[in-house]
């Protein structure tokens, strides 16, 4: 056996009278009283390979261990199939069972199987139709992200995962110590400290799983001039919502020489060109997705790929909110965060595609923005898009040495941790600009899935850290 083998997505390329082979994990079987049918899944793709086995083929012993779920490799010509939606079979001529599966313990062979259950075997679900489709277009998702930013000259960086600072000032943070051990108690073991001088910890100061890689991209930005960062990224928020992880990917290009229009620009052109190139790729799994997930996601992922993005300040969009007549359940005015009802409101209802918003109140965005020169406002910019709201975030950046010190002081935060972002303000600052996209959040909009758990192999929420 070899990684360069044959995978079945492949073997649909292949000419009636081929030779080959099939390796894969048995889907289903069903028999009649002069040939048995193995429905073949190997993950590369998300058609199945259909597997005919004349009688007396196989001895009684294996054919016993073709069940579902059983890995297996079978040997035999392509031929033309007479099914309507599988243009070729596999007409066996052996098999080699590697791993059996009992038939009466295996889980998926349950029908019908609701998300939450398939959660509960994580191990197992991307066998399924659902996940194998969720976890190519992953992948396929992933690379097109990379092919994106390569393709304009970025340099991919790797930016720390454990790190002093907080990028958000929003406190949200997984601590990382070893000042913490554990004794054993006549319940079982429970967390001990050992010491409480943060001096005396692995990193002699307090530290935490990083929120975003942005200040650090910032840094090799001012000297490498675009750079994106796509990494994992850590929010201890007590929230079970179907959109919130505690562990997911962020992606986040920066760029220095930018203002907030090339910004927009550059967000613009990465949902469509991400958007399209995932669709393209991953035709069958998106009939998938369409016909069994969300109905209306061809009409939507095309929308926002052919339509140019609308762009409104904060300040209108506000005033177009309350003129709506709408009956929200989270209350409009200026200065409030806006929520997802908000979002989808203008984007679904008042405009008809994706909006960029610009322009925020200060008090709600984060301290490295750029202020505007009404002091009431920062050079913020979110993206919206039909049917989920925000999916990216971003700003054009403070570059600016004194008001940066004067906004981290107005916000209380520890302006010592920042001594080297400030650096970066003090030899040869330049105006510069980024964004956020959270990648979970991205594969729940161009799959249709409904949560957030079911776009990434394994979740991380409050009380779940399986597998």
């Amino acid at each position: 056996m070899d990684y360069r083998r044959t995978y079945l997505r492949d073997l649909f390329n292949l000419a009636p009278g081929s030779k080959t082979s099939a390796y894969g994990w048995i889907k289903t079987r069903r028999d009649s009283k002069t040939v048995h049918f193995v429905q073949l899944s190997d993950g590369s793709t998300f058609q199945d390979l259909q597997v005919v086995i004349p009688e007396g083929l196989l001895s009684e012993a294996v054919l016993k261990t073709l069940t579902t779920g059983a890995s297996v490799r079978f040997d035999g010509e392509i031929v033309q199939s007479p099914g309507e939606n599988q243009p070729i079979e596999l007409l066996a001529s052996g098999a080699e069972v590697y791993g059996p599966a009992d038939p009466a313990e295996y889980p998926l062979q349950k029908k019908g199987a609701t998300m939450e259950f398939l959660r509960e075997i994580g191990h197992l679900r991307g066998r399924g139709n659902t996940f194998g489709a969720v976890f190519r277009v992953r992948n396929a998702a992933a690379d097109a992200i990379h092919q994106f930013f390569q393709k304009r000259g970025f340099n991919y960086i790797n930016t720390p995962i454990i790190t002093a600072s907080d990028a958000e000032g929003a406190g949200a943070m997984f601590q990382v110590t070893t000042l913490v051990g554990h004794e054993e108690t006549k319940d079982g073991l429970r967390y001990k400290l050992d010491k409480t001088d943060p001096a005396e910890d692995f990193f002699g100061k307090p530290s935490y799983l990083t929120v975003s890689g942005q200040l650090e991209a910032e840094t090799l930005a001012l000297g490498l001039t675009n750079v994106y960062t796509f990494g994992p990224t850590f929010r201890a928020e007590n929230s079970n919502s179907a959109r919130h992880l505690a562990e997911f990917w962020m992606v986040e290009p920066e760029m220095a020489f930018c203002s907030l229009e090339g910004n927009m620009n550059l967000a613009e052109e990465f949902l469509k060109e991400v958007i399209a190139t995932v669709m393209e790729r991953c035709p069958k799994d998106f009939e998938f997705f369409n016909q069994r997930i969300e109905p209306t996601l061809f009409e939507t992922l095309n929308h926002v790929v052919n339509s140019p993005f609308e762009r409104l300040t904060y300040t209108e969009a506000v005033k177009m909110l309350e003129a709506s007549g709408e009956s929200f359940e989270f209350p409009v005015g200026w200065g409030t965060d806006l929520q997802s009802e908000h979002e989808r409101w203008l984007t679904e209802k008042k405009v008809g595609r994706p909006v960029i918003l610009t322009d925020y109140p200060k008090e709600i965005k984060a301290f490295y923005m750029r202020q505007n020169e009404d002091g009431k406002t920062v050079r913020a910019m979110d993206v919206l898009a039909p049917r989920i709201g925000e999916i990216i975030g971003g700003s054009q950046r403070e570059e600016r040495l004194d008001v940066l010190e004067a906004r981290i002081k107005e916000l209380g935060l520890p302006i010592e941790a920042y001594w080297w972002y400030l650096d970066l303000r003090r030899y040869g600052s330049v105006p510069h600009a980024g964004f956020g996209l959270g990648f979970e959040r991205l594969l729940m909009y161009i799959t249709g899935m409904k949560n957030i758990r079911d776009v990434i192999p394994y979740h991380r929420t409050p009380g779940s850290a399986e597998f």
